[in-house]
């Protein structure tokens, strides 16, 4: 795969380093925790704008779904999050048992106690991913049939990394095109994805490269487990300097599963092979961001072909 690469500008002078407290304040209220804000109208409108924008791409065989920000413990307990990423995942608890113990364990925060001492977990986890819910959804349907499926999904995500960067959020938006099939058409999807994505980013004059990546797989194993996906060239991302160019944001991915879907769930085509999976996952809320740092926070005055991608000003 040809991955030619634009060449990244220099970090920003000193005097525009004060932009992301500007843009903090235009675009986020904060809610007591890092990473959680709320969002204002002018970063609303730049999301829906993303979305309509990456909308005009979805191939009009793709089937749409959108998810809710939780999902079934047992399902991603299966996928294999839990053994991969398990510092990330966020369980959703809540007070069991009669209505006594119930009060009782209210009634302790008015006393000066803790009550989450009474929570257990729910059959909830927040979803980390917007991908998660579809592959049990279409193993349900039986035999993948010739020429594969086709998801546009999305969904409300958290992953548990507080941080006060605007680029890094525990809750964000995610919006992934996913591809079930063989493993030909998989490649394919991804690598037309690829290319596709540089054009976009042309469209939004984001500076940006294209490179392997891997997954932040969890502890000592999972070293072993992102040299391997690095070896193998399963993950790239389109990145996007905003901090430095030595430690741009990735705002794309561009991710093939092999078979690891198809056989947790039982996902087979008609011959029974188990089924390969890829995605293209779009992060709203990094896009958004980039967007507003890159061009400044008066779309306005944003460069024509920008306002014209986006339609701004046309409405």
């Amino acid at each position: 795969m040809s991955l030619a690469t634009k060449t990244l500008p220099a970090d920003p002078p000193s005097s525009s380093q004060t932009l992301p407290d500007a843009m903090a304040e235009a675009l986020f209220r904060p809610m007591g925790v890092d990473g959680v804000y709320a969002r204002s109208g002018l970063y609303e409108d730049m999301i829906e704008r993303l979305t309509a924008l990456i909308s005009r791409h979805r191939d009009p065989a793709a089937e749409i779904m959108r998810f809710p920000p939780v999902m079934s413990r047992v399902q991603l307990e299966k996928s294999g999050y839990l053994k991969s990423f398990p510092n990330l995942l966020g369980c959703v608890c809540a007070l069991h048992g009669s209505e006594p113990e119930i009060r009782a364990a209210a009634d302790r925060h008015g006393q000066g106690g803790d009550w989450t001492e009474a929570l257990e977990p729910a059959d909830l986890v927040l979803s980390p991913a917007a991908c998660y819910p579809v592959y049990p959804l279409a193993a349900a349907r039986g035999a993948v049939r010739s020429g594969g499926l086709l998801f546009d999904v999305a969904a409300d995500c958290f992953r548990h990394e507080p941080s006060r960067h605007l680029d890094r959020l525990q809750s964000f938006r995610m919006r992934e095109y996913v591809r079930i099939g063989t493993a030909d058409e998989i490649t394919a999807f991804r690598e037309s994805w690829i290319e596709r994505a540089r054009g976009i980013a042309e469209e939004l004059e984001l500076p940006h490269r294209v490179a392997p990546a891997s997954d932040p797989f969890f502890g000592r194993s999972g070293q072993v487990m992102a040299i391997s996906q690095l070896q193998q060239m399963l993950k790239f991302e389109l990145l996007v300097p905003l901090y430095s160019s030595d430690n741009p944001t990735a705002c794309m991915s561009f991710n093939y599963h092999r078979d690891h879907f198809g056989q947790v769930w039982g996902m087979r085509d008609e011959s029974g092979a188990p089924v390969h999976t890829g995605c293209v996952a779009f992060g709203m809320d990094r896009l958004a961001v980039a967007m507003f740092w890159v061009h400044g926070l008066k779309p306005a005055n944003w460069p024509a072909r920008v306002r014209q991608a986006l339609r701004i000003g046309t409405d």
